[in-house]
């Protein structure tokens, strides 16, 4: 400011007698580059104490008194609905409790993805980005085991007449629409606030909480269907077991959006866990109407594909990319998608075995 107000006392000297005042000398155009400096300097003092600021939101927020409630009751729902024996006998016909509970633990484990970050629970922007570039990754391999699920769908039960791919496009489809309508919506409302985050970083959350709870839809049908047959007490608990494994890379996912932001990491364990509470509530219908699920389920599966896929490209790959630099996400989203990929064909041929 003092190098500003001098520029105005500083009279305007003629260099050749000419009191006209039209030509400057080259000390009015010392002190114009001083004013410069100094309102470079201030623009950037400025964007300090912006960032400053920014570094003071992402520090870690203190847990909410409903973080701890909510686990209380995810302590009492494991303990009240342990079913007696914990695995159905050879041959025997699962209870509605065994179903429940094994789609339960699936849930639960979508939590144990939030305890790697416990090591490093701050980040500056250039590890958030790092960690939006491995959230991308895993979705997009999520989401296109999802899709390939989808086309590939093929069980006896299956009664619909309308082919499996089209019943997975027409499910991705709309789910790329309502996504995209889900971020419009919450676009115009910036005074959200999620797990301690406000404005866009709750916005992202939020879709990202959206696109794994609509996934964890077609795996609690998964569930239920697979208790269904005749090995179901085996297929059932083995198909459990392998979602169980295959949620707590989704349950990373998730922590890696909300923890480096800010969110205490019960809190990300929590909403990591509510991302899959559709799991349990939906294998018990499944596993009661097992033939009226069978028919939807591509179309679901390509429905939480296609949000997936929207969410991870168009959210997190561009913030990545805005904080880390392009390079570096792109090599770290294409190894975060190859390890994704392996640990789901692992799982998968464990099942088929």
């Amino acid at each position: 400011t003092f190098l500003q107000n001098l520029t105005v006392l500083l009279p305007t000297i003629p260099s050749n007698g000419n009191m006209s005042g039209n030509t400057k000398t080259p000390l009015h155009t010392s002190a114009k580059s001083l004013s410069k400096i100094a309102t470079d300097i201030g623009d950037r003092v400025q964007d300090g104490g912006d960032n400053g600021k920014q570094k003071e939101k992402r520090k870690a927020q203190p847990t909410s008194p409903w973080v701890y409630v909510a686990l209380l009751v995810f302590c009492v729902i494991s303990y009240v609905t342990l079913p007696s024996p914990l695995q159905p006998h050879h041959g025997e016909e699962p209870s509605i409790k065994h179903v429940f509970y094994y789609g339960w633990l699936t849930a639960v484990s979508t939590g144990l993805g939030a305890l790697p970050l416990i090591f490093a629970p701050n980040l500056d922007s250039y590890w958030v980005g790092i960690s939006n570039a491995v959230a991308a990754g895993m979705m997009i391999a999520a989401s296109y085991s999802l899709l390939y699920e989808g086309c590939n769908f093929d069980d006896p039960h299956d009664s619909s007449t309308i082919p499996v791919v089209f019943r997975t496009a027409v499910g991705a489809l709309v789910g790329l629409v309502f996504i995209n309508v889900t971020e419009k919506f919450l676009s115009g409302h910036e005074e959200l606030s999620v797990g301690g985050l406000a404005g866009a970083d709750a916005k992202r959350a939020l879709l990202i909480f959206f696109v794994m709870t609509l996934h964890s839809f077609s795996e609690g049908v998964g569930i239920g269907v697979s208790f269904g047959g005749v090995h179901g007490s085996e297929l059932g608990v083995f198909i459990s077991a392998s979602l169980a494994v295959h949620n707590i890379p989704e349950g990373l996912a998730m922590a890696v959006t909300l923890m480096p932001r800010g969110t205490s990491l019960l809190t990300a364990v929590v909403f990591a866990i509510l991302t899959s509470i559709p799991q349990p509530l939906m294998a018990v219908p499944a596993y009661e109407f097992v033939h009226h699920f069978i028919p939807i389920l591509p179309a679901g599966l390509g429905f939480a594909g296609g949000a997936m896929a929207w969410v991870a490209l168009f959210e997190l790959l561009m913030e990545a990319i805005e904080d880390s630099g392009l390079a570096t996400t792109a090599t770290v989203s294409t190894l975060s998608l190859i390890g994704m990929h392996f640990l789901n064909e692992l799982i998968d041929a464990g099942a088929r075995a």
